[in-house]
């Protein structure tokens, strides 16, 4: 079959058109498994209420398990598989490698997300997404995860192929664009982590059919979150490719440094996976050593990274927006930045929710002795709350705001709505992060349904406070569902009954993007050429004295763990 492309006449962006096909069935299967990891949400949501209650204890834990799989691993992973094929096919404006391949892929993933839901809605497999051994699910629950991980592999190397074909093809010049590099960090980092889930998931499937006696539990967790965990570094990478991606979109922008964003980047390979030590730190079969290693200075050139990243993206925003005449005081380009814009304001909640909150709950989470104040507690979901939900999954809805009318040629129905879901979303998801902090700061567990352990022979008083953290996670978390279902109808309902648009020209033979067109500012590459940044400055500035502050109280919170004399 001839490649075509189609070159929208909204964004100048050309889709080969065999690549654009996979990318809507990828993120459409994405959004199914947002449906159902939200439906899951609302479930458990109402049974940590201590008000509400709602579950019992087995159904709470197999809905539980439900959640983690289809967000943390199902939903993200899916709409990675649409950014990776955009970020090499669609910005490099190369034919994508091996599109047969690429089915082979999506189904793979679309087989083992099935099979595994299968097995936890039986209610044989409440493991929790985590599923430490000793505790066995079913074999088709990990036979489904080994199957979904083995299409995205696939899914990576297909992007890898494209990247050798643009080359080979000399369908842009120089270095690839800085999105597409960022795409390719979160690739690299894909394939080190299904290799991890491989060497654990693949004898654990044995052992469940009966091949294997035994899995060392201490070496299931090491090699899991070699997986767990660092499939979130692949989120970090992706939405920090799309944090650019919209600043070039909307704003024409330019990364401050391209060179110093993509040392950046280089830092996440090398050291942003390190972090997934944090989760052992309370293990007993771990030395010292090793977890003070991982867990201080190498992750710190990760959390530099990052902060580069935060610093950059709003600096570049800056930079453009003072170049466009808004040099009032030190924050006019920030008032009049587009607010009603759900692609800026998503992005730009995303930023700031995971650089506030996910972030410095990050650091804290990672510092040996401060996390003995948060393992295993509600922190924990907190934390990852906000990076994964109210960072990634934001930046997420908000690339979407941008893909329907220029992937799906489509216009956004109810557009007064899109305007308000990334706030009602984003601050919910926000208040929702640090009030399940807060109780977990309190002790509250991370995952038992009823922190007043109601018939237990010994009962434990938690203070008031303790009672109402739970109760705003109640309350906010609802707020936060109904955001996620707002966005699910706007994108559903604009698929099904938006306007149709004017899809373009096809065309069998690749074209330069237009040079005043949002594709040229996306492929282009290059450092901004306006540097004085001071509200970006005072931006930062602030999330330093943040940091500082909320580093410091928790040694405070520490010495008082245990009174002495």
């Amino acid at each position: 079959m001839a490649t075509t492309y189609r070159i929208c006449p909204r964004s100048g962006l050309q889709f080969d058109t065999q690549a654009e096909r996979l990318m809507r069935w990828n993120a459409v299967a994405g959004v199914l498994a947002l449906l159902v990891g939200g439906i899951t949400a609302l479930l458990v949501i109402l049974t940590r209420w201590p008000a509400v209650k709602l579950l019992p204890a087995d159904q709470f834990y197999m809905i539980l398990t439900a959640h983690g799989v289809d967000m943390l691993i199902i939903w993200i992973i899916f709409f990675e598989m649409a950014v990776l094929y955009f970020a090499s096919s669609t910005l490099l404006r190369s034919r994508l490698a091996t599109p047969a391949l690429g089915w082979v892929q999506f189904w793979l993933m679309v087989v083992g997300a099935i099979m595994a839901n299968v097995a936890i809605f039986g209610g044989e497999s409440s493991v929790m997404m985590t599923s430490y051994a000793p505790m066995q699910a079913k074999p088709h629950f990990y036979l489904g995860l080994i199957l979904f991980a083995v299409g995205a592999l696939i899914g990576c190397f297909i992007f890898l192929g494209t990247l050798v074909v643009a080359k080979a093809e000399k369908t842009y010049e120089g270095s690839i664009p800085l999105v597409t590099f960022g795409a390719l960090t979160a690739c690299i980092i894909a394939v080190f982590t299904i290799a991890s889930g491989a060497i654990i998931l693949i004898p654990t499937f044995l052992w469940s059919v009966g091949y294997i006696k035994e899995i060392d539990p201490q070496m299931y967790r090491v090699l899991w979150w070699g997986m767990g965990h660092s499939s979130q570094q692949i989120n970090v990478s992706a939405h920090v490719a799309i944090w650019y991606l919209i600043a070039a979109v909307v704003f024409g922008a330019k990364p401050l440094s391209e060179k110093v964003s993509r040392f950046a980047y280089f830092l996440y390979i090398l050291f942003l996976q390190l972090a997934s030590a944090h989760h052992l730190l309370s293990d007993p079969g771990l030395s010292s050593e090793w977890k003070v290693l991982n867990t201080s200075y190498f992750m710190y050139f990760a959390v530099m990274a990052s902060m580069i990243h935060g610093f950059t993206v709003p600096g570049a925003i800056e930079a453009a927006q003072r170049k466009k005449g808004y040099t009032k005081g030190m924050f006019e380009w920030l008032r009049k930045a587009p607010w009603g814009n759900p692609i800026f304001s998503g992005m730009f909640l995303s930023l700031v929710i995971f650089g506030f909150i996910g972030g410095i709950s990050g650091v804290v989470l990672g510092t040996e002795q401060l996390n003995m104040l948060m393992h295993n507690t509600f922190y924990v979901p907190g934390h990852f709350h906000a990076t994964v939900a109210g960072g990634t999954t934001l930046a997420f809805m908000a690339l979407t705001y941008l893909l329907v009318p220029v992937l799906f040629k489509r216009e956004i129905i109810m557009p007064g709505m899109a305007k308000i879901q990334p706030y009602l979303f984003g601050i919910g998801m926000a208040v929702t992060s640090l009030v399940m902090m807060g109780a977990g700061t309190l002790g509250v567990s991370r995952r038992h349904w009823d922190m007043a352990f109601s018939g237990a022979p010994f009962q434990y008083e938690w203070p008031g406070s303790a009672y109402l953290m739970m109760g705003l996670t109640g309350v906010f978390g609802v707020i936060t569902v109904i955001g996620g279902a707002l966005w699910i109808l706007i994108v559903v309902g604009s698929l099904l009954f938006g306007k149709k648009l004017d899809e373009g020209i096809i065309s069998e033979k690749r074209t330069p993007f237009p040079p005043d067109s949002p594709a040229a500012a996306v492929s282009s590459t290059g450092s901004a050429e306006h540097v004085v940044v001071p509200g970006t400055m005072a931006l930062a500035g602030l999330l330093l004295t943040a940091f500082v502050l909320y580093y410091f109280v928790n040694w405070k919170y520490l010495s008082e763990v245990w009174q002495l004399g």
